[in-house]
């Protein structure tokens, strides 16, 4: 990630410490304010450029052309005039997809997705949804199936990464304000607020940044673990495909295919366990809620905050202000969260191991090349931990397919499936540590249970808000009889 915010760098013709930078700091008080000035004012009068005079702006931007001295101000006037939330997201959107626009490392670029491109993914989803029928009891999730570029992708997963990143960012964005001292800040009210528009930008950039880097790796919508597509509709993302085979020595309609019955097995998981989203994004707010910002590094930053030097805000964030509590309760959200996400990837990972492997021959190998990819530290590690400040630990997504494995293997697949009823049901943390207890423990029969709690309660056929008087019988429903076996329909 860059460390010059919003292209406010030296101009690329003026070395960062060559005679000019010297100049500046012996004729414009550098000892002061060079250094700490990234815009390069140094001292007002003569600014120490040649030609310079009165004019402050000549050591700025002497060297920019007239397009990149607009460019500049205009993102200095969108980061000053922002008064949104805490992310400043319409900057991250647009950053986002100027990182897209510049390609990945290996020089792959975006581009639109044509027919071919879209006609294959239609065709791998359907086929992988008809595969996956033979090994889950959960229906079809994906309603369409569509194939994305890489700005596409960031266009339609950036609502679900203001639902995901808000919470930590407004922790930031009130910390701002409360490491003032009470009595002052009535009076800096103003600086107050320039600080939580700055800070929204600076949010927005590094948020940009980490999300148009992912753009570049992501081959679906749910590689992170997490729904981030719109619900019902399957996504792959051809160049992205084509860029993960091409040193597999698998043939890419094998690759394509595998994708794709992780991605349909995604689907089918979100769309029909309807309780799983919030309880996965719960987990994400309950974590957030336990960070803490260092106030200490907080209180630096706001001590030297100089209005035209919003790096160190930027600075500040990229080091790091993200600290989990050291507290059961933070410890226990984040417990549950690695679990939620373990034990979702881990039903994924077996399921279609299980659909893949006697019709895929690279079945095996495109598994252990997945998973290698999350346990080196693949995008949903690094996007989270810049986002949240939270590094996921994969070694517990083997655990968890494990887990699924033993559990087809002792209950059937409907008996796994059934997991899925309530989150009561699921695995913990520690039967992922020990799955063969688990998985042959005894299970509980729910109908006896709610029976039980039927007649604790005046029987299950007592109307709705009536309990029987004293000396009465519990009434009984009429479409089963009046208690008497006649009109009862199921004798």
């Amino acid at each position: 990630m860059s460390d010059t915010p919003f292209g406010f760098g030296l101009p690329p013709e003026e070395p960062e410490n060559g005679d000019e930078g010297k100049k500046k700091d012996q004729q414009g008080g550098g000892g002061q304010g060079g250094a700490a000035n990234p815009f390069g004012f140094g001292g007002f009068p003569g600014a120490g450029a040649p030609g310079g005079g009165d004019n402050p702006f000549a050591a700025m931007f002497g060297n920019m052309n007239p397009g990149d001295l607009g460019a500049a101000f205009q993102q200095l006037g969108q980061m000053l005039s922002y008064e949104g939330g805490p992310v400043n997201w319409d900057m991250a959107k647009q950053i986002a997809r100027q990182v897209v626009s510049q390609g990945t490392a290996d020089g792959t670029k975006d581009a639109s997705v044509g027919p071919a491109d879209r006609s294959a993914v239609e065709e791998a989803v359907r086929l992988a949804d008809l595969w996956l029928d033979g090994v889950t009891s959960l229906p079809s999730g994906a309603g369409t199936a569509v194939a994305w570029s890489r700005a596409e992708w960031v266009e339609a997963t950036l609502p679900v990464w203001q639902e995901l990143v808000d919470p930590v960012a407004e922790r930031v964005g009130s910390a701002m304000g409360d490491v003032l001292p009470e009595e002052m800040q009535a009076m800096a009210g103003p600086l107050i607020g320039m600080m939580r528009s700055m800070g929204g930008a600076m949010f927005g950039q590094q948020i940009g940044q980490a999300v148009g880097a992912l753009a570049g790796e992501v081959v679906g919508s749910s590689d992170v673990g997490l729904p981030l597509g719109p619900a019902g509709k399957a996504a792959l993302l051809p160049v992205n495909i084509e860029a993960f085979g091409k040193d597999l020595s698998v043939d890419q309609n094998e690759v394509r295919l595998y994708l794709a019955l992780r991605e349909a097995a995604h689907q089918r998981l979100f769309a029909h366990v309807p309780w799983l989203r919030s309880h996965l994004f719960g987990a994400v707010e309950g974590y957030a809620r336990g960070i803490k910002v260092d106030t200490s590094k907080l209180e630096d930053v706001v001590g030297q905050f100089d209005p035209q030097n919003p790096e160190e805000i930027q600075q500040a964030l990229q080091q790091g202000m993200f600290q989990p509590e050291d507290t059961p309760e933070q410890k226990t959200a984040l417990a549950r969260l690695e679990t939620a996400l373990a034990l979702v990837e881990g039903w994924v990972d077996a399921v279609v191991h299980e659909a893949a492997k006697d019709r895929l021959s690279s079945a095996a190998a495109l598994r252990e090349t997945l998973r290698r990819r999350r346990a080196t530290g693949g995008p949903a590690e690094q996007t989270f931990a810049t986002l949240i400040g939270l590094e996921l630990r994969p070694r517990r997504l083997r655990d968890a397919s494990r887990l699924w494995a033993s559990l087809t293997d002792a209950r059937g697949v409907d008996g796994r499936d059934g997991l899925w009823e309530h989150p009561d049901m699921l695995p913990t943390a520690e039967d992922l540590d020990d799955p063969d207890g688990f998985v042959h423990r005894e299970q509980l029969d729910f109908s006896e249970l709610d029976k039980m709690l039927g007649e604790a309660a005046g029987g299950p056929d007592l109307k709705k808000g009536e309990a029987p008087q004293q000396g009465e019988a519990p009434q009984q429903d009429e479409a089963k009889g009046d208690g008497t076996g006649e009109g009862d329909t199921d004798k």
